[in-house]
């Protein structure tokens, strides 16, 4: 009986992909499996209390918890679309995942990574309007127009999301299926694909650094909302309520930099500068 890699080798259309993930030794991946999987509970847990708190407790309900407990769904979402997976595969022998699964792995994936990037510059504005315009805070930040900006980061992320994802489906694949990866993502399918993967790097180029807005846009909002909040923070007279203004936006800066620091590595970097594996 033939593998699916070798009816690759005699010409035969892709109808699923091998997932090699981060290794292949068997004690390592168990090491790998518990580690994961502790951290996936550990956020999936983390989130839901969070919800929860939220919820429940009416003094939370304000612009800032609003938006944090968005990012709480998004985060859930965007473990759950790449891990479950990967933890099945250190256990399984059969590390496939089909055409349809791959795809939808990549949608929601890009969608939650999309969503998540624009509530952080959405959040960055939250404090920007909290520290720069206190008076004005209640008319900035009304529910109506909390519930736009959150609204408008899931529909672009969704939006984007649908591009790529449609455009990654229209592309062929005939020579070979082994992702060099834990899970489905653009870069090690356009190696795999034996389509011109040209117009896919442009819609990459356009949308996350130029028009769509997901990445270069988000982070110029908070790369601007945070120059005006320390421009506001210094013209203040005493060092408490520099204090007190600066401690307000430290857990925010912490999430941008480890999520965009690992993002701007991962797809900015020139490909050449790190390999998949």
């Amino acid at each position: 009986m033939e593998t699916p890699h070798q009816t690759l080798k005699n010409g035969t259309v892709v109808t699923e992909f091998l997932l090699l993930g981060l290794s292949s030794n068997h004690k390592t991946q168990l090491l790998l499996f518990g580690l994961f999987l502790l951290i996936y509970l550990v956020a999936l847990i983390g989130n839901t209390l969070i919800l929860l708190i939220i919820s429940f407790n009416k003094r939370l309900h304000n612009p800032m918890y609003f938006f944090l407990a968005n990012l709480s769904v998004v985060d859930i979402g965007y473990t759950t679309s790449t891990v479950p997976k990967m933890l099945m595969n250190y256990l399984s022998q059969d590390k496939t995942i089909s055409l349809a699964g791959c795809f939808s792995q990549m949608f929601f994936f890009i969608s939650f990574g999309g969503i998540e990037c624009l509530l952080l510059g959405v959040m960055a504005y939250d404090r920007y309007a909290a520290i720069c315009h206190p008076l004005h805070y209640s008319v900035l930040m009304r529910p109506k127009i909390c519930i736009c900006l959150a609204a408008a980061a899931w529909i672009l992320g969704l939006a984007n999301s649908g591009v790529h994802s449609g455009m990654m489906s229209l592309l062929s694949f005939c020579w070979d299926n082994v992702i060099q990866h834990f899970f489905c993502d653009i870069p090690p399918l356009f190696q795999l694909s034996c389509s011109d993967t040209l117009a896919n790097q442009i819609a990459i180029l356009v949308t996350y650094n130029l028009s769509g807005g997901n990445l270069i846009v988000a982070f110029g909002l908070i790369f601007l909302s945070y120059i005006l909040i320390v421009s506001s923070v210094l013209k203040m007279h005493t060092a408490q309520g520099r204090s007190k203004a600066f401690s307000t936006c430290v857990s925010h800066l912490t999430m941008v930099s480890i999520f965009y620091g690992t993002l701007l590595y991962t797809y900015i970097c020139p490909s050449s500068s790190h390999s998949m594996e």
